[in-house]
């Protein structure tokens, strides 16, 4: 293949542009170029600044979310050990107030038991002291009968009677 000289042959080529659309094509794309530059491109940079503040607003505000959950929990924490340490407290109070009230019972019931004990203990005796003067009855009347058989003679005398009881009675006390 041969390379001809197509200018010579006065041909124009297709992949070169003519003077005249160079110039026009230059004067368009500056114009194009400086309306971009007064108009669309000042909007776009508004447009990102306002999009970049948002973002970093957005992450100050998640930022400070967090520092003010981190205290939320910190303050949780710290209620939550003085409620726990309280309850702690109240039991214990409430274990102390059961045992002085289990004692107080346990004293109120030995107050009761005593107070039974000495009534019993005092109707037992009156027991007792009614049975003693029933037998001295008893014994004194049977002494006095046998007295009046082995003397053969009566023993009406009330003084007589109660001085043979007495003696009777002594003298079997001390032959015990």
């Amino acid at each position: 293949m041969q390379f001809v000289n197509l200018a010579a042959e006065g041909k124009v080529n297709p992949l070169i542009p003519h003077t005249a659309e160079l110039i026009v094509g230059t004067v368009a794309f500056t114009l194009l170029f400086l309306v971009l530059r007064k108009f669309v491109v000042p909007m776009f940079e508004k447009a990102f600044t306002a999009r970049t503040e948002a973002i970093q607003g957005g992450i100050e505000r998640a930022e400070k979310a967090q520092v003010e959950a981190q205290r939320a929990l910190t303050k949780y924490n710290e209620q939550l050990s003085k409620a726990q340490s309280e309850a702690q407290t109240l039991r214990e109070e409430a274990r102390v107030q059961g045992a002085a009230i289990i004692e107080d019972l346990r004293a109120k019931a030995q107050e009761e038991a005593a107070r039974i004990t000495a009534t019993a203990q005092a109707s037992i005796e009156a027991e007792r002291q009614q049975a003693v003067t029933s037998l001295r009855n008893e014994v004194g009347a049977l002494a006095v009968e046998l007295a009046s058989k082995i003397v053969g003679e009566a023993l009406d005398d009330q003084a007589r009677q109660s001085r043979i009881v007495d003696r009777f009675l002594e003298d079997l006390e001390k032959s015990k």
